[in-house]
């Protein structure tokens, strides 16, 4: 078995209760879910399936290329 990593986004959807999921690295592979760990959930499958249709069709699997970098800042403005 061959492993394979890929960074996902998880993000609030803006209009909805539920988070919509995404992978710089496969486009137009997407998923969601109600919470962040269904997100996360749905979004293995969807890249397992995208991976195995790759796979069957002969085209190369994209290799991560660290592209995103996500951290969160705290900044402090005067009151």
């Amino acid at each position: 078995m061959r492993y394979y990593r890929f960074e996902v986004v998880i993000e609030k959807e803006a209009e909805d209760e539920g988070y919509f999921a995404w992978s710089p690295n496969l486009p137009g592979c997407v998923s969601q879910g109600t919470t962040v760990e269904e997100a996360k959930r749905r979004m293995r499958e969807a890249v397992t399936q995208h991976l195995t249709t790759l796979q069957e069709r002969g085209e190369a699997i994209p290799q991560s290329e660290r592209r995103v970098h996500v951290e969160e800042l705290t900044v402090g403005l005067p009151a």
